[in-house]
């Protein structure tokens, strides 16, 4: 071929090329512009096309269809968009609603709207980097906090007017909180109790940070998956990793206090199926009675009640490893014995007024327990018993760590608590029960180290 032929061979050569793109090219204005074939709407089976414009020249609007068409074949092409961060939250909040639990969904609603959004929502989300959510970050983490601690701004007017020898009464408190008489009530005997709020600050804590990091972590992702970006800013962020607290628990000799206080409440039961299988307060106040195998001994933990959005509901449990068949001591199954035939007292004795919802722990008229409600209970039996302030939830972590500490398999520990997996429980408690470590230490070296009486070793230094 002479060198007066190639040019029309190339011009052939990219003519044919071009012809197999799926688009056109097209001057507009002083610039040069590309319309490129989506495919099908997914939904409607309708025609898509999408155009750029801006090129310098027609072979570099070309060369960006080529592009485009490439992307297209392997699934990566981004359209390009307006939609801004909020648009997309919403828009993802609604899509994984149907999805996900209502706790999980009325938690990522909250990150949403109170901590991405306010800050960032109106960027465009194609322009969001990984440097944008490390601002993001660091603006929670020193002044993110958007609502304020009701329960901090109740303890201080109460302890500035008790320390000026002024009483508190709960209707006073509750007007200038604006919250319920009973919310003001519970508020002074826990004061009174010594149970103070804990002071926070201007920021989030590190953890609360990490929890909106992994909703948007998960939200970046699905975007990814509709190509409504290349890929995952948040992949490349750096969130705050929040500091292991060693957990709060009680010895055995308060635990049997604890029940020796809670001996006559109503919930007796409950309190010690807290004590005797750390179960989650979402799983006592939503166990059935239909659950309980008296003959059997045991208890079948596959419905929850949780709070969402400040509303309490049914749930599932937490994972599929949650809904699981424990053995009762002979103490528990008594002790549910006795509850049975009481709940059974009350439903003959209200008759078609009981609101049977099937829960093994109830009003005395059926109705259900709000969760909070047994938080709080706890909180007096422990102000009644005279014992160190604990959560209930640390109760589970007694639980937890007097198992261990007896010598019980992890393996049977964390498949009572309904743990992910054992190294998980391993992970959470081994801090808390270091003779974990040390019994592992002695184990393994007595497999073959004989006990020997060993003599001083002397060193020559000359040597």
């Amino acid at each position: 071929m002479s060198p007066a032929q190639e040019p029309d061979a190339g011009r052939r050569k990219r003519t044919s090329a071009r012809r197999s793109l799926s688009g056109s090219v097209y001057r507009r204005g002083n610039k040069w512009a590309y319309m490129v074939d989506l495919g099908p709407d997914p939904l409607t089976g309708k025609r898509r096309q999408q155009a750029k414009s801006g090129f310098e020249s027609e072979r570099a609007a070309w060369d960006a269809l080529a592009e485009a068409n490439a992307d297209l074949r392997t699934n990566t092409y981004v359209r390009t968009s307006r939609r801004t961060v909020s648009e997309y939250l919403t828009e993802w909040l609604s899509t994984i609603e149907m999805a996900v639990k209502p706790t999980t969904f009325a938690n990522y609603s909250t990150y949403a709207t109170a901590y991405i959004i306010p800050f960032i929502g109106e960027r465009k989300l194609q322009d969001i980097e990984p440097e944008t959510i490390n601002a993001l970050y660091r603006k929670l983490l020193t002044s993110g906090r958007r609502r304020g601690n009701s329960n901090q701004a109740m303890y201080s007017w109460w302890k500035s007017e008790t320390e000026a020898g002024r009483a508190v009464r709960p209707i006073d408190l509750a007007k200038r909180a604006e919250v319920s008489y009973s919310a003001a009530t519970n508020a002074i005997r826990r004061y009174r109790a010594g149970r103070i709020p804990a002071t926070t600050s201007a920021g989030l804590s590190p953890r609360a940070v990490a929890s909106i990091h992994v909703m948007l972590h998960r939200a970046l992702r699905d975007a990814t998956k509709l190509r409504y970006i290349p890929t995952n800013p948040a992949a490349s962020a750096e969130y705050p990793r929040a500091d292991k607290r060693p957990h709060k628990t009680w010895t055995p000799a308060q635990l049997a206090t604890f029940l020796r206080q809670a001996h006559g409440d109503r919930f007796f039961a409950m309190w010690l199926l807290f004590t005797t299988t750390g179960l989650r307060r979402s799983e006592a106040v939503g166990a059935l009675r239909d659950a309980v195998n008296l003959d059997a001994g045991t208890i079948s933990l596959v419905s929850t009640r949780v709070i969402a959005a400040g509303k309490a509901q049914a749930s599932t449990g937490k994972t599929l490893r949650s809904r699981r068949l424990l053995s009762l001591d002979p103490t528990t199954i008594e002790a549910l014995r006795v509850h049975l035939d009481a709940l059974h007292a009350e439903r003959d004795a209200w008759g078609p007024d009981y609101r049977d919802h099937g829960l093994l722990f109830c009003w005395p008229d059926g109705r259900p327990i709000y969760p909070d409600t047994i938080t709080e209970r706890f909180g007096r039996l422990i102000e009644r018993a005279g014992l160190p302030i604990i959560r209930l939830h640390d109760v589970r972590h007694t639980y937890a760590t007097m198992a261990l500490r007896a010598g019980i398999n992890p393996k049977i520990v964390s498949t009572r608590l309904g743990h992910a997996s054992v190294a998980f429980t391993l992970e959470v408690y081994t801090a808390d029960v270091p003779e974990l470590d040390r019994a592992a230490a002695d184990q393994i070296s007595g497999l073959f180290l004989p006990p020997v009486q060993l003599s001083p070793v002397a060193h020559d230094l000359d040597n």
